[in-house]
């Protein structure tokens, strides 16, 4: 069990410290008056802020040089109080009762939320959990402030929802082609995260995806063309910058040619080194050269850059030789979630952190057993096989970013923000207009849209309706029908599903005989999918159809009959909300393809190639 001799008190005490905010002297006093000294570094005073930031490391204990390695979840909405499940769930999984109890066990350097953890129910008890957290910290003996973080990529992947301001994914603001865009998108994400105290964002995400079976990247990314997504992804660095919020470029050395998901198994990328520094690298390098504060490392096998087959989280030539060593980044470097199968097949969950260390990463995230990784170690420091010196190392890389982003001072969320920060009007118009420029229509014939509602008042709606995103209303198809009433149009929605039974099918074909228009909702629709036997009924009753590919743009491909289709990029509100007005008429489509849309008899011929899009 990891020493907790340095460790506080959480009974009592800590539930009186959650109620109010320490004040500035008292957070001075815990951290020993050394961060008092501390401002946002820059060049100038750059050598001075080390040497205080190295005071701060020559304090710490062993115990507590490893915990501040460890990026953890910690299940529930409180950091002292938690609901009971939670509590049951944190015993169970990691041996404590709460964040408090995590803190003064481990003293972990870092804290991830998510919304199965149970951590983001609403803005204001969002920023209660922070400074909860903050203050169980800043109350140890030598206490630090906590890197609170998230994954708020937008679009398919989001912690927290409503009422935060929910933007367009990266594929879709690849195909909307603006950087500007980019920026205010982390401007705004980047704003209202840390009114909630979260300082760093698991984004942008900086693979190319040039595979359109991708399982676990896909629209994720901005796109296919590697200059293209460099654009983006440093214009999304510099808008969260820009809000004071940590950012990570994910997936290094690149994850965006593979048709395995690392959740669940061990993906191979098989470029050749001449392939890599043309594609995949390009979006890295940019995103060093914007300032990046960490790079995630990917759970994947890359052999032209390592051929020992281990994954490239724990491959020392593909960390220190090329992200460091040729890529001259000295910044953070954290892995992927160590829960992850990829990490986890060729190594015990013991030997992946150490390893991960010696191959050059800095922070150790959410490994499934924190005991065993903080333990395995501390271990490996007592025995030799890694130096305190070179945990000192990451460790000054950390508090580097912690300096940089205000974490140290001011870790507080900002809850008298909240109100005039998060999901203003002016930041959900923001979005509304980012998404208008991103939806993309890819077949037009004969004039089939726009729909008007003079002409077409009976719409239907049927199709797909996949899980929405964390914190969207859904599902899709009750909110282009809601989005169309809107608009004038008399809306019905059928939810017809991604795999619609023979019933089903005929359901949906008999309400289209009442309708005057109808509108699908297709979902990664594959050679032996329904949802084409769902499309092609549709056709066949002379109705006028239009499809709206809700994920992936490929569904094009396994629909030649369709004579008007959209693509969204994702199936969040306020893309699908934005296609519902193009369909309308009320705004022309802007979006171009950020990805080449295959044929799908012939792979190798392109039907659609980025850039491709229509208007009217």
């Amino acid at each position: 069990m990891p020493d907790t001799s340095t460790g506080s008190d959480t009974g009592t005490g800590s539930t009186r410290r959650d109620t109010a905010r320490p004040s500035r002297r008292a957070v001075l006093a815990a951290t020993a008056g050394v961060t008092a000294a501390l401002t946002v570094p820059t060049a100038a005073h750059a050598a001075d802020d080390d040497r205080r930031l190295r005071a701060l490391i020559s304090r710490m204990t062993l115990q507590e040089k490893v915990g501040q390695l460890f990026v953890t979840r910690v299940y529930g909405h409180s950091a002292t109080a938690p609901d009971q499940a939670d509590i049951d769930t944190n015993l169970k999984e990691l041996g404590v009762r709460t964040a408090a109890e995590l803190i003064a066990k481990y003293r972990v350097g870092g804290v991830i939320y998510f919304a199965w953890a149970h951590n983001t129910r609403d803005p204001h008890q969002i920023a209660a959990l922070s400074d909860g957290i903050q203050r169980a910290s800043l109350d140890q003996p030598r206490g630090l402030s906590v890197l609170i973080a998230t994954d708020q990529e937008h679009g398919a992947v989001c912690r927290i929802g409503k009422p935060a301001t929910l933007l367009p994914g990266a594929m879709a603001i690849g195909a909307g082609r603006s950087r500007s865009a980019a920026r205010t998108l982390g401007r705004i994400s980047g704003a209202e995260l840390r009114a909630m105290g979260v300082h760093q964002d698991y984004a942008p995400d900086a693979d190319v995806n040039v595979n359109p079976a991708n399982p676990v990247i896909g629209v994720r990314s901005f796109g296919a063309d590697p200059d293209a997504v460099a654009a983006l992804v440093a214009a999304e660095v510099k808008g969260y910058q820009s809000a004071g919020v940590a950012t990570s470029a994910k997936h290094f050395p690149g994850h965006g040619d593979t048709s395995v998901d690392s959740h669940y198994g061990f993906p191979v990328i098989t470029h050749s080194r001449e392939l890599w520094e043309k594609l995949d690298a390009v979006p890295f390098r940019a995103a060093i050269r914007a300032g990046v504060d960490s790079v995630m490392t990917g759970h994947i096998q890359f052999p032209a850059l390592d051929g020992s087959g281990d994954p490239a989280t724990l491959s020392r030539p593909v960390l220190t030789g090329i992200l460091r060593g040729e890529l001259g980044y000295d910044g953070v470097v954290i892995t992927d979630s160590l829960g992850m199968q990829g990490v986890r097949t060729k190594y015990g969950d013991d030997r992946v952190p150490v390893l991960a260390l010696k191959a050059g990463v800095d922070q150790l995230l959410n490994p499934p057993s924190l005991e065993v990784a903080w333990n395995a170690v501390l271990t490996a420091v007592r025995n030799g096989e890694l130096t305190e010196a070179r945990l000192d190392e990451s460790i000054l890389r950390i508090l580097r970013l912690k300096a940089r982003r205000g974490v140290l001072d001011h870790p507080w969320a900002h809850p008298d923000r909240i109100g005039r920060t998060v999901g203003t009007k002016a930041h959900l118009a923001s979005a509304d207009r980012i998404a208008e420029r991103t939806t993309t229509l890819l077949v037009n014939e004969d004039g089939t849209l726009p729909f008007d509602h003079h002409r077409e008042p009976r719409v239907l709606v049927v199709g797909a309706d996949p899980a929405s995103p964390s914190g969207t209303t859904g599902p899709p198809t009750g909110v282009l029908s809601a989005a169309l009433a809107e608009l004038g149009f008399a809306a019905t929605a059928l939810s017809t599903g991604t795999a619609p039974s023979a019933a089903t099918v005929d359901k949906a074909v008999a309400a289209a005989g009442n309708a005057d228009a109808v509108i699908v909702a297709t979902y990664n629709v594959t050679a032996g999918s329904s949802q084409r036997t769902l499309v092609d009924r549709l056709l066949a009753t002379g109705r006028p159809v239009a499809v709206v590919a809700v994920r992936n743009p490929y569904d094009i491909a396994q629909l030649p009959a369709v004579k008007a289709c959209l693509a969204t990029y994702c199936w969040t509100d306020v893309e699908l909300r934005a296609a519902a007005r193009v369909l309308a008429g009320r705004v022309a489509p802007r979006g171009r393809l950020p990805v080449p849309v295959q044929r799908a008899d012939d792979p190798s011929a392109v039907l659609y190639p980025i850039g491709h899009g229509l208007t009217y």
